[in-house]
């Protein structure tokens, strides 16, 4: 049973790399518009973390401690550039190679089976993410918007947030139906974007909208991240990861299931 178990762990592993081969070789040429997904969250940052927060005073973090308006921005914008890059992945190009280019329609040829092409599309979508918070995380610490070593951490943070959110969006591609359907998942994505404790603080809503922002997976990356570049590291920040975790893991469980279906209709 044991030698099973590693033989389809063994299999699957590689086909999961071939397709995440595959994506790579696709997008070598391409790294303009990889690339260009990280401006949006560095615009933002510039004129409302900088612009906007010369007229703000502080922000109240927590543990009571007050910090600038950049800083109380710039992990939300992390958070935001991870989610950002998976998202892409995990939905506009999954669903073209899926119905457009009819991609996967050769893969079902070879030995890789479907549950090997949502982890390959998965795992090509999380490395885009992380490619978008390392640059982020890089201009935040020229910008001196890291206040603790807790810092260092905000990178596997920032991997969890795109893991969770390119599952969500594996999954989501299975259920479209034409491309008119992404203006729900951008529309999500938006209100996520602008609500998620981004520019003010969670509290700062009336309970209702506080609620419905906990249910948001971006609220809990934001405040996992954002209380490791301040140095707000209380124990309440495994609690984030945790919700993050188990996102990823129901995710990854439906995306491998749909994409099952719809390969092997």
């Amino acid at each position: 049973m044991i030698v099973v178990a590693l033989h389809w762990l063994t299999s699957s592993a590689h086909g999961a790399s071939s397709v995440f081969e595959r994506d790579l070789r696709a997008q070598r040429r391409q790294w303009p518009v990889v690339l260009s997904g990280f401006f949006e969250p560095l615009f933002y940052l510039l004129s409302l973390g900088v612009g906007v927060g010369a007229l703000v005073h502080g922000m109240k973090l927590p543990d009571g401690r007050v910090v600038g308006y950049a800083a109380f921005v710039a992990p939300a914008m992390l958070a935001a550039s991870a989610m950002n890059g998976a998202i892409s992945e995990s939905t506009f190009n999954v669903y073209g190679k899926l119905t457009w280019a009819k991609l996967y329609d050769g893969v079902m040829a070879t030995p890789v089976a479907p549950v090997d092409v949502a982890l390959g599309e998965i795992g090509w979508a999380l490395a885009r993410g992380l490619l978008y918070a390392a640059a982020f995380l890089a201009l935040m610490a020229i910008m001196g918007l890291t206040r603790s070593w807790w810092a260092v951490l905000a990178l596997p943070a920032a991997v969890l947030v795109g893991l969770a959110f390119a599952a969500i969006g594996m999954t989501f591609t299975t259920y479209v139906r034409a491309w008119q359907d992404f203006d729900w998942s951008l529309a999500a994505i938006f209100v996520m974007f602008l609500f998620s404790g981004t520019f003010a603080p969670i509290s700062a809503y009336p309970l209702p909208v506080q609620l419905a922002v906990l249910a948001m997976p971006l609220s809990h990356g934001v405040e996992l991240i954002r209380g490791l570049t301040t140095g707000s590291a209380p124990w309440t920040l495994l609690g984030h990861a945790a919700y993050l975790l188990a996102v990823a893991g129901l995710g990854l469980a439906f995306a491998g299931r749909r994409m099952t279906k719809l390969l092997y209709k």
